[in-house]
């Protein structure tokens, strides 16, 4: 396993060495190259519309860039929970202590990407206040948007408009009729 995630992350490097991080667009068509088969596979697993995963995995993980996604595996901002007993990462996110210091917040870490992409799905499916997602059709990703934000997934008050927008922007939706 260990060989795997050296070669997976290695290959992960050199993808990105040849995007500029400046130019958010190519590194969003690398990342869905990359991941919009395990996003397609978990969409037939549990339901979840592969638009609305690659769109949140293209948000949360800044294109796949952000230390919580290259240090840590998680491509979804999903943090730690009560109930996790995994691996974990702090950095500072949205978190403040009881003198409204900014704090670092547990996240979920994972030995792959794999992993992450897999426990996104779980973890919509098991968590109570996303349930109501499921009711949606797979082909539905603007109510799923709404409903994510809606749920709280996120804080960011526009968090739907920009998945909706990433969406649009990079044809996502052609990933839900697979």
């Amino acid at each position: 396993m260990r060989v795997y995630r050296t070669f997976f992350i290695l290959s992960l490097l050199g993808l990105f060495s040849s995007f500029s991080t400046d130019n958010p667009t190519s590194l969003s068509e690398a990342y869905i190259a990359q991941y919009k088969d395990l996003a397609i596979i978990e969409m037939h697993r549990s339901g979840i519309p592969a638009s609305i995963t690659l769109a949140q995995a293209l948000v949360e993980s800044r294109y796949g860039t952000s230390g919580l996604a290259v240090e840590a595996n998680n491509h979804f901002g999903i943090k730690c929970k009560s109930y996790w007993t995994g691996f974990t990462y702090y950095h500072k996110d949205d978190d403040y202590d009881k003198n409204g210091k900014l704090m670092k917040s547990c996240f979920r870490a994972y030995d792959s990407a794999l992993d992450s992409y897999i426990d996104h799905s779980n973890f919509l499916l098991i968590t109570p206040w996303y349930q109501d997602l499921f009711s949606y059709s797979k082909m539905d990703y603007v109510n799923w948007a709404k409903g994510l934000k809606k749920s709280g997934y996120a804080t960011n008050p526009k968090y739907a408009d920009i998945l909706i927008k990433k969406i649009e922007d990079f044809q996502l939706y052609q990933y839900d009729s697979y």
